[in-house]
């Protein structure tokens, strides 16, 4: 994934600084909201939970709140930077948790070197949080402090830099074994590398199945051997009778390398020496002990896995530490022991055996695997790892004793799960991945724009597209070169001078020649770039078009109707808005463009939007909008509301579509089936039509400003081809999102 040192500077710096807020989760805008969150309401909470304690759980975010607690002196591969210089890295393990099991976090790095110290702030916190996770802390002061605070603590806590690589790394291994034919007990092991991780790591090993007289373990010295007399406790643990003099001389005939050191000490003449199938795990980041391209040179049958995410078998702490918690968070668990380690593992390695979903494949490019030496644990984005971990992990909380508050419909708890994550909050990445698939050549009108180069080379370096740009060739390379990109990853046209003017005049002209424009009024609108980048598309020397950075709306949707088009078999076009609130996905339309839509018109927008939701792997379940629910309130506006209803069931039988109905009706599942068990929308519509544009526009702006939701938009639909028109304020990530979507319906249109 290409970015430069300067985008990700920018990137945590831009806006409010760092990459996490606070926020909270109850109304406090009047007087009475205020005295209830705080005096004298409060009290009232307060009470009670002094005369039970686990009421804390109960009034307080603590059952969902977890401390990433760091002192600097082991931060990924840039060591003892410190409590500041390690800060970001705290702040971006607290989005993990939230991005993957919507836990929140506060980042907490102590400024001390002394175990003792650590130990005891921790211990300090634990009335604020329902778990501790560790991160960063060196070996081997790591080992004290975790174990210290297991034993003195009720709240569970866990060293990611341990148990995370070795939970997944086993899974792995558990796999690697069964396709490679081998036994646990029986296979002979090498790690390379001797701290927290890797003795972490030998540790579940062993619980799994292997025979620790069987793992001969590296350190900077050399082979952990008895001989030794420089070993701490923890290496102690795996020193040998026999002694190896190099990592070359131990691998002769092992059945699996594990690499947890340094890049690039490994050659390919050691790895032919290894046993048949050999496993090799070559987990240093970046750059792995050796690299995939060497390892699968030098042997066919090998199994291979790394830390890279460009290759087969990541081995990605992210399948764990995020789930583990919800399920510990979940059940109370006061500690998260060996058996809940061992249940994730197996839960890991049981889901890269079930058939791979074609929403994970979908967002994976469209490459379909199955359970293989290439596929042997799930992959790091694969939305299903959460409801098999959290739940193995809770039920093993529940069997150890370690449970607080047991779980005891575990088909609610999996659904739970799936609400609080759902894939469909994923739609972006989604189309990402189905850009990649089929990249497209995309012209942006305004290519002398920063926002627009940077989002553009962005779009040629994830492969979802070739950008074109139009503009002054000259101001337009003069600022690519200043922004320190490559100006061969651009096509630059100036319709000012370009040589297809006249070809693209001609064409306008014929197009609207009987609606007032004369050849000599075509060549000139042909200068501008709105009109220019329209016939590009029109004729096919640009698959789709982004624009509207500095236009106003009608200045790009107007030279894009009158040169390209509403599809065949439409008459309207229609604007559409994605909206995420609180994990749950709604599409809003129509919102910018229909003033006061007919009943025909509706129905068209509410086809053309169905068509566009389905894009996104979503089934659309579509409410038509108005201030009465069926009929309750008989005027003109519901009355039209009420017959594009009709118009759509009658064109598309096939779509589920209801209305008219108030919104409130719309989106709350239980009102509807209690007060109209007749309606033949089930569950809350994730499609609403709004009646007018006045609706539908001040509804997304609402809810763009005065709530969290994220907003995603406008799509425009009903277009012959992609057009799409973002807004002044659009940040660089919005342009490249719209960029996507115009790739996946370009591809679509020509299916």
């Amino acid at each position: 994934m290409a970015f430069n040192r300067d985008e990700a500077l920018k990137y945590h710096s831009e806006g409010r600084k760092g990459k996490i807020e606070v926020i909270p989760t109850k109304p406090c805008y009047t007087a009475r909201e205020l005295s209830l969150a705080y005096t004298p309401g409060v009290a009232e909470p307060c009470r009670e939970i002094e005369k039970n304690d686990d009421d804390v759980y109960k009034y307080t975010a603590k059952g969902n709140l977890v401390a990433v607690v760091s002192n600097g002196t082991a931060v990924l591969g840039l060591g003892d930077i410190g409590p500041h210089a390690g800060k970001p890295v705290m702040e971006g393990k607290g989005v993990l948790f939230k991005r993957f099991a919507d836990i929140d976090v506060f980042d907490i790095e102590l400024k001390t070197h002394d175990s003792k110290e650590v130990i005891r702030a921790v211990q300090l916190l634990e009335p604020t949080f329902g778990g501790i996770n560790l991160e960063d802390i060196k070996a081997p002061e790591c080992f004290e402090i975790e174990e210290e605070l297991i034993r003195t603590m009720n709240i569970p806590v866990f060293h990611d830099d341990q148990h995370g690589t070795a939970i997944i790394s086993c899974a792995a291994l558990i796999n690697a074994a069964e396709v490679a034919g081998k036994k646990l007990d029986k296979m002979r092991l090498v790690i390379s590398g001797a701290g927290a991780s890797a003795v972490a790591c030998c540790k579940m090993y062993i619980a799994a199945g292997v025979k620790v007289e069987n793992i001969s373990m590296f350190d900077t010295k050399g082979h952990i051997n008895k001989k030794r007399t420089d070993l701490n406790k923890y290496k102690a643990m795996f020193a040998q009778d026999v002694e190896y003099k190099d990592l070359t001389d131990a691998m002769k005939g092992a059945d699996v390398f594990v690499g947890l050191s340094k890049g690039n000490i490994v050659s390919q003449e050691m790895v032919k020496g290894m046993a048949k199938n050999p496993i090799v795990f070559a987990m240093a980041n970046p750059d792995p002990e050796i690299t995939y391209e060497d390892g699968i040179a030098a042997r066919k049958d090998i199994i291979m896995a790394t830390g890279r995410s460009d290759y087969p078998n990541q081995v990605n702490n992210v399948l764990g530490f995020p789930f583990i918690f919800r399920g510990a968070l979940d059940v109370r668990a006061s500690k998260i022991n060996e058996e809940m380690k061992m249940a994730a593992t197996k839960a890991l390695a049981q889901l890269a055996k079930e058939k791979v979903p074609e929403v994970v494949i979908n967002a994976y490019g469209g490459k379909e695997f199955s359970f293989g030496p290439e596929y042997i644990i799930p992959k790091p984005f694969d939305p299903r790892v959460l409801w098999y971990v959290a739940p193995a992990v809770a039920k093993a909380a529940m069997d150890t004793g370690v449970a607080k508050n047991p779980i005891t419909d575990w088909n609610k708890y999996k659904e739970q799960l799936q609400e609080r994550l759902g894939f469909s909050t994923e739609i972006v990445r989604v189309m990402v991945h189905k850009a990649q698939k089929s990249p497209r050549k995309i012209v942006y009108p305004e290519g002398m724009e920063e926002k627009i180069i940077r989002a553009a080379n962005s779009v040629q370096d994830e492969n979802i597209g070739r950008p074109i740009l139009l503009g002054n060739e000259e101001a337009i390379k003069s600022k690519i070169t200043e922004l320190g990109y490559d100006v061969k990853n651009f096509d630059i046209k100036d319709p000012a001078t370009c040589t297809n003017c006249e070809k693209y005049a001609e064409e306008f002209y014929k197009l609207r020649q009987r609606k007032g424009i004369t050849l000599r009024d075509a060549r000139l609108l042909m200068k501008e770039p709105n009109y220019y980048a329209s016939m590009m598309v029109k004729l096919g020397d640009a698959d789709a078009l982004i624009g509207g950075l500095t236009y106003h709306y009608p200045q790009t949707i107007r030279p894009a109707l009158q040169c390209i088009g509403v599809k065949e078999g439409l008459t309207t076009v229609s604007g559409m808005y994605i909206v995420v609130v609180k994990n749950k996905i709604f599409f809003f339309a129509d919102t910018t463009v229909n003033i006061d839509p007919s009943a025909e018109q509706l129905a068209e927008i509410a086809i053309s939007t169905a068509e566009t939701v389905r894009s996104f792997d979503i089934v659309p379940k579509i409410a038509m909008l108005s201030f009465s629910n069926f009929g309750s309130a008989p005027y003109p506006q519901s009355e039209k509301v009420a017959k594009a209803v009709k118009l759509v069931k009658e064109k598309r039988p096939d779509l589920m579509i209801d209305g008219e109905m108030q919104a409130d009706t719309a989106v709350v599942p239980e009102r509807l089936e209690a007060e109209f068990p007749f309606s033949t929308l089930k569950g809350s519509a994730n499609v609403l039509i709004f009646p007018n544009l006045e609706a539908g526009n001040i509804a997304y702006k609402l809810f763009q400003r005065l709530t969290d939701a994220t907003v995603i938009g406008p799509i425009l639909t009903g277009m012959k081809k992609p057009v799409h028109v973002i807004q002044r304020g659009d940040t660089v990530g919005d342009i490249f999102n719209m960029t996507a979507i115009a790739v996946v319906e370009a591809e679509n249109g020509k299916k």
